[in-house]
């Protein structure tokens, strides 16, 4: 069974986090572990048509954003990796310099200090130079820094067919092997 945390911040891009949820909600497999800021509810509500307590009853598991002495805080939990989807530049910034003041930079911090594998699905543009030293720290402290850009090679025709891509290369950083409908493999140009 892969045990895998799955963190959400207030970033635009919740959509992001809904689908891969939902997809591992329908893989036996995997056993998702959630915890949601106070952003994170609210970005749900403004950008979906979500409701924060629906996007958490796709979770095995889920945890208050405060509860810091939760199962996920601690380093003897078993898990096999942490997502944080979508990842704001205040959740970044907390996780570079090791802010631990709530449960998901906390779960963070605990992935990178047992050198398990943390992908950090940043959704800002443009960057400036703060922004840049707190990716290049996590990065440097051993996370996978994935910004959320979408790809075109596989001609997505629509906003869901966006999303399921870069989804599916979100499974592929993780070590958990997508649907083969998610992801457009590249292949190379084709003869035309």
């Amino acid at each position: 069974m892969t045990r895998l945390v799955v963190g959400m911040s207030g970033a635009s891009g919740a959509v992001y986090g809904i689908r891969m949820l939902e997809i591992l909600k329908g893989m036996s497999d995997v056993e998702t572990h959630l915890v949601m800021s106070p952003a994170a509810r609210q970005t749900i509500a403004l950008e979906t048509s979500w409701k924060p307590r629906d996007v958490e009853s796709l979770a095995d598991v889920t945890y208050r954003h405060g509860d810091i002495a939760a199962a996920i805080s601690s380093g003897s939990f078993p898990a096999h990796a942490m997502i944080i989807l979508p990842c704001s530049v205040r959740t970044l910034g907390a996780v570079a310099w090791s802010q631990n003041d709530d449960l998901l930079t906390r779960a963070a911090d605990v992935t990178l200090k047992e050198r398990r594998k943390l992908v950090i699905a940043l959704r800002e543009t443009p960057l400036h130079l703060g922004h840049l030293r707190a990716m290049t720290q996590v990065t440097e402290m051993g996370a996978i820094l994935a910004p959320l850009m979408p790809s075109f090679y596989g001609r997505p025709a629509t906003v869901a067919d966006l999303v399921d891509h870069t989804v599916g290369r979100l499974f592929d950083l993780l070590g958990i092997t997508p649907p083969d409908e998610l992801v457009s493999r590249w292949t190379g140009p084709t003869a035309g």
